[in-house]
């Protein structure tokens, strides 16, 4: 693949491993590839080959961009955090600095922006938080007041709190166990900090659960949520269908969309969440496609 004009398209590069370096329960990988800085955006995602040219792993895995940098000491570079669940995440956890990578990016839509400064909240669970922080300084740049809410379910889950205190306007962070900041989910404390900010905006990122919870709770206080979806994805380019889950259209007429073409970033009321839970998204009866009775 190769990148086009006009600041859109994508990738595909021989990337390099700069660094690897251990942040509590996660991994923070940057690796050299040139020219996705220049096409990417915040909230959008890269796929990355795992196994090494050789592996029986045919399908790549999908992270969100944390920061990119267009030029440095070994050129362009992006970052991720990656959480070692499976051969193919503990693969690339397990790389070190000069090891390949085939990197495809960067992939999905966006974060869409405010024209005009609003005051924000960005949410992010867990290493969902990791393309948060670059959002936060485009919006800043923007002349948006910004402030974050981080939760886990444990101190040691969380991401980026040092980082936040940098990125943002404020900061609040919560564990399921008390074991950092306040006890409790983020959606616990998200509707004090819109009323107090008078946020027009909420952006998140996180399990899907969280990403609800997010949603309703900034339609409640008069906000818009933009959330950016953690649904699996095999092949990150549309081609699969692994990734399709159930969202309303401006029509009102729901439709299965693919999450790495459509989204991953979507307004967080058009999503029908009524259909996804449990780790299952079902097809809602009146979706366009929807299976019929007596139908085949």
């Amino acid at each position: 693949m190769s990148a086009s004009a006009g600041g859109s398209g994508v990738v595909q590069v021989a990337g390099e491993v700069v660094a690897n370096r251990r942040v509590g329960a996660y991994h923070h990988l940057t690796i050299v590839a040139p020219g996705v800085a220049e096409l990417a955006r915040p909230g959008q995602f890269v796929a990355l080959a795992v196994g090494g040219p050789t592996s029986a792993n045919l399908l790549r895995r999908c992270f969100s961009l944390h920061k990119v940098k267009a030029s440095g000491t070994y050129g362009g570079t992006l970052d991720v955090v990656v959480a070692a669940h499976g051969p193919g995440t503990q693969w690339l956890t397990g790389l070190s600095a000069h090891d390949a990578v085939d990197v495809v990016a960067p992939l999905g839509r966006p974060f869409p922006l405010p024209a005009e400064p609003v005051p924000c909240v960005l949410v992010g669970g867990g290493y969902g938080s990791a393309p948060l922080f670059w959002l936060a300084e485009a919006l800043r740049e923007r002349g948006c007041h910004v402030e974050m809410v981080l939760g886990a379910a444990s101190e040691d889950r969380l991401f980026g709190v040092v980082e936040a205190r940098r990125s943002a306007d404020g900061v609040t962070v919560t564990t399921d166990d008390g074991s950092a900041g306040r006890r409790g989910w983020v959606s616990d404390v998200l509707g004090e900090v819109v009323d107090r900010t008078g946020a027009g905006v909420v952006y998140a990122c996180g399990p899907m659960g969280m990403l609800r919870s997010v949603t309703e709770v900034a339609q409640a206080h008069g906000a818009v949520a933009q959330v950016a979806v953690e649904e699996s994805m095999a092949c990150g380019i549309g081609v699969c269908m692994t990734c399709v889950m159930p969202v309303r259209g401006t029509d009102g007429t729901t439709r299965m969309v693919r999450s790495c073409v459509e989204g991953p970033v979507f307004r967080g009321d058009l999503v029908r969440w009524d259909a996804i839970g449990g780790g299952i998204t079902r097809v809602p009866e009146d979706a366009v496609g929807a299976p019929r009775p007596g139908g085949h």
